[in-house]
């Protein structure tokens, strides 16, 4: 019988903002930007929550219910800190650990030495509350799914033990959004057939499933009924690295954009090189005024953690999305098809240019971003504030 672990931090990013200015305890946080920034909540700590706030809400909707916050624009490489030190927590009880983002991850401790699953989620807790100085809360169950839900069920600072047998019967009672696969859409879907617990679903015959929904709708039904063979995969490696930026005020010229363009390449770059990454594709993201957003993609000429390369090609997709005298309000760039940097070999000029972004990649990392930049961006870049997205799972 295996023994799975979900720990997921609790608040993050607002976690980790009041752990380094202790003056913020207590008070509802906000990370993503100013109040009349037109950009959403990236996290908010659970003081914030109380008032209605939480991740994904435009900002301004945000200052609007929680006028009293504490927003701030969030640090990226701060929170990719602290995750490396929970991680390496993680590291020390089995090596099957499968990061999810930087806040989350499953465990499989099955026959660990350290002892069964609610030892180790409390020893868990106790080390990150000690050794980092954050709170996480715990799921302890025979499978991911059950251990997700049992994590995410009685947050903050949750541990909480599903025992072999009881999968079923733990999650009965619960909606059926608690279950991956069920959204918006199949969630009203299967209100429609009074279906709104996982209890009620379990009960749903397999062939009255699949008629509605395919084969989706007999892996919903396995889920209900507590069944989740997946394994843990250590070292889940991003599928995506992407970084984008809401604007004050919408942007109608194509000039307006390329600095922005520039600044969001070389983020992107210097992701991907952290992470060992390099990028066979580059996906650009536009939204206009009225929230209509396009995405186009591309492939690369070859797999690269070059900024310029990356740009090149995100012109090219400008070129055919950039519609003439439409607003633009957000732009983003996300490197996608990502291959194993490391087993890239360089030869002439792209072997410098490596070697030179390494370089300004260890120069920013010990004097911070701006410590080194392109002219250009010293007149035209937008002020920077949060807006990255985490490596994607």
């Amino acid at each position: 019988m295996r023994t799975i672990i979900h720990a997921d931090l609790d608040a993050y990013y607002a976690s980790v903002e009041v752990l380094d200015n202790p003056s913020l305890r207590g008070l509802p946080v906000i990370v993503g930007g100013r109040p009349d920034d037109r950009g959403v909540v990236s996290a908010a700590s659970y003081q914030a929550r109380r008032f209605g706030v939480h991740s994904a809400m435009p900002l301004r909707t945000a200052a609007r219910l929680c006028p009293q916050g504490v927003f701030l624009p969030g640090r990226f490489e701060r929170y990719a800190e602290v995750s490396l030190q929970v991680m390496r927590i993680f590291d020390t009880f089995t090596p099957l650990v499968e990061p999810i983002s930087l806040d989350e991850a499953f465990l499989d401790v099955t026959g660990a030495p350290a002892g069964d699953g609610r030892t180790i989620g409390q020893a868990i807790k106790n080390l990150i509350r000690t050794d980092v100085g954050l709170v996480v809360s715990v799921g302890v169950a025979t499978n991911k799914l059950v251990a997700k839900v049992a994590s995410d069920l009685r947050k903050p600072d949750a541990l909480v033990v599903v025992e072999p047998g009881d999968e079923a019967a733990f999650l009965a009672p619960l909606p059926v959004s608690r279950l991956w696969g069920v959204g918006p859409r199949v969630r009203q879907a299967l209100a429609d057939y009074g279906v709104t617990t996982i209890g009620q679903l379990a009960a749903v015959p397999e062939a009255t499933l699949r008629r509605r929904f395919g084969r989706h709708g007999v892996e919903l039904g396995h889920r209900a009924r507590g069944n989740d063979p997946s394994p843990v995969v250590p070292g889940h490696a991003p599928k995506s690295i992407g970084h984008e930026h809401t604007f004050n005020t919408d942007v109608t010229q194509r000039t307006g954009l390329e600095g922005t363009l520039l600044w969001l390449s070389e983020s992107v770059a210097g992701r991907l090189r952290r992470h060992q990454m390099a990028a066979g594709g580059v996906q650009l993201k536009l939204r206009y005024e009225g929230f209509e957003t396009l995405t186009r993609q591309a492939t690369l000429p070859h797999p690269t953690t070059d900024a310029q390369v990356l740009l090149e090609v995100i012109h090219r997709l400008l070129d055919r999305t950039l519609q003439p005298d439409r607003a633009v309000r957000l732009i983003g760039i996300t490197a996608i098809s990502l291959v194993d940097a490391q087993q890239l070999t360089l030869f002439g000029d792209g072997q410098r240019v490596q070697r030179l972004a390494e370089a300004t990649d260890a120069v920013r990392e010990k004097f911070g971003d701006r410590a080194i930049t392109r002219a250009r961006l010293l007149r035209e870049a937008p002020e920077r504030r949060f807006s990255e997205r985490p490596p994607e799972a």
